[in-house]
């Protein structure tokens, strides 16, 4: 196995851009193992600013002057694809699932390291501030191989708007920054009529 190619400062700054590709993450997971920048970059464009945001808060206050967030998130994404051999893909949100923890445990590692005892409450998940509709929780839930089925007959921009709301979970605003489009409301309509065409196609491998 090649070894997860290193990512420069400039090249992971890639949270402002469109989807690199519209391939699901786990399809990216397997081509990045095989030593595929381009899919190091299209993952860790997926992961990182979702990251970034879920974990700024779960360092404790007097850590966060000698830890980076984003330095922490990075490492641990990194460290993931390096151990791809251990993730087993069986629903739809399980790589962000594996992604938070692996971020979860980089976070005690450095406050261990540092010297400080971390505070409990830490790194409690908070409500969400842009929450998944029933249908997008249902969806995350689905067999991965059926949905990845599904994925595959949709047209390329409900491929592009599915990945970015199941996979990459990028609120209605930033699909509305980074697809061009007017307000989250027209986003949101989007990536809805997006998810029913979704949920039709999987419900014809029933």
């Amino acid at each position: 196995m090649m070894g997860i190619p290193a990512m420069s400062d400039s090249e992971t700054r890639l949270s402002g851009d469109a989807l690199l590709s519209d391939e699901p993450t786990i399809e990216l997971v397997l081509k990045a193992r095989n030593g595929d920048r381009t899919a190091v970059e299209a993952l860790l464009q997926r992961c990182l600013p979702k990251l970034r945001r879920w974990a700024h808060g779960r360092l404790p206050a007097h850590a966060r002057e000698a830890l980076d967030t984003g330095d922490l998130v990075q490492e641990a994404a990194l460290h993931m694809l390096q151990r791809v051999d251990d993730f087993e893909p069986h629903h739809v949100g399980a790589m962000q699932a594996y992604l938070r923890l692996s971020v979860i445990n980089r976070i005690r590692d450095e406050i261990r390291r540092v010297g400080r005892r971390p505070v409990a409450v830490e790194l409690v998940e908070e409500p969400p501030a842009d929450a998944p509709s029933p249908l997008e929780v249902t969806l995350q839930n689905e067999s991965y191989n059926r949905y990845r089925t599904a994925l595959e007959r949709l047209l390329s921009r409900d491929r592009e708007l599915v990945v970015a709301r199941i996979e990459a979970q990028w609120s209605f605003a930033d699909v509305a920054e980074r697809f061009g489009m007017t307000t989250a409301d027209a986003a949101r309509m989007a990536v809805n009529r997006a998810l029913k065409r979704l949920a039709t196609e999987i419900r014809r491998e029933l």
